[in-house]
């Protein structure tokens, strides 16, 4: 099966932008946006107005998925499970989740999952038998290329949506940092920090960023980088992959 192939759980092509802010160009663009934007469901019901979002990411011992992003490699794929608990029951979200970029498009395929198809895969590095697309293809390729769980990514995600329903999300994602893990739901952890003081904007949209979007990032002296918070992760916890040149 191939990717191009899944009809079910996809999440469109977008493009996707992102900004470091420091506390203060933080607060200036948030507050400038207010007019255009509303917090998301899940921001309205979280404490302090952010929800924990925790990822954990497979590789294999090469290590291939973070060097295809470091050379920047065209229709590379990432292999995630999501969460948005620190501790599992029978009610935790679960999500598998693949996410496919083509320049500066994306695509993402998520599936959710119940705890026991979490634990199954832990276990044995298959699902139940399903027949699923999303959970095949994640399947496929874990198996092609050997991998396993290998980093745990945690931060805290405030998200907005826009008041007239624009094709349009935007994020602030506050305390990034990872740990060495082989599991969403370690019983000790060692985070690390990604950027210290730093908050990632992230702007999803179908097409380009609307214009008054566009302005508010001149106005506010913000520059586009690139942000994988999975390489990020990686060089936080095995600095040894690191290149010296």
């Amino acid at each position: 099966m191939l990717i191009n192939n899944l009809t079910q759980q996809v999440i469109p092509w977008r493009f996707e932008y992102k900004y470091h802010l420091s506390a203060i160009q933080y607060y200036r663009p948030r507050n400038a946006s207010r007019l255009y934007l509303e917090p998301d469901h899940f921001t309205r019901t979280a404490p302090q107005n952010r929800h924990l979002v925790r990822s954990l990411y497979l590789d294999n011992e090469h290590f291939e998925t973070y060097y295809e992003k470091i050379e920047g490699n065209f229709g590379r794929i990432k292999c995630r499970i999501r969460t948005y608990s620190k501790t599992m029951d029978n009610g935790t979200v679960l999500k598998a989740e693949l996410k496919n970029r083509w320049g500066e498009s994306i695509e993402k395929y998520s599936k959710v999952i119940s705890t026991a198809d979490y634990n199954h895969f832990m276990k044995t590095g298959h699902w139940p038998a399903m027949k699923d697309p999303v959970l095949e293809e994640f399947e496929r390729i874990n198996h092609l290329r050997s991998s396993h769980p290998v980093v745990l990514v945690q931060y805290y995600r405030e998200g907005c949506r826009p008041r007239n329903r624009e094709d349009l999300r935007i994020t602030f994602d506050h305390d990034v940092r990872s740990c060495l893990a082989d599991t969403l739901f370690p019983s000790s952890t060692l985070f690390k920090k990604h950027l210290f003081h730093m908050i990632i904007l992230k702007i999803k949209c179908r097409h380009h960023q609307p214009l008054w979007l566009s302005r508010l990032a001149r106005l506010h002296g913000l520059k586009y980088v690139a942000n994988s918070k999975y390489t990020q992760g990686i060089e936080a916890v095995r600095p040894d992959l690191l290149s010296p040149y």
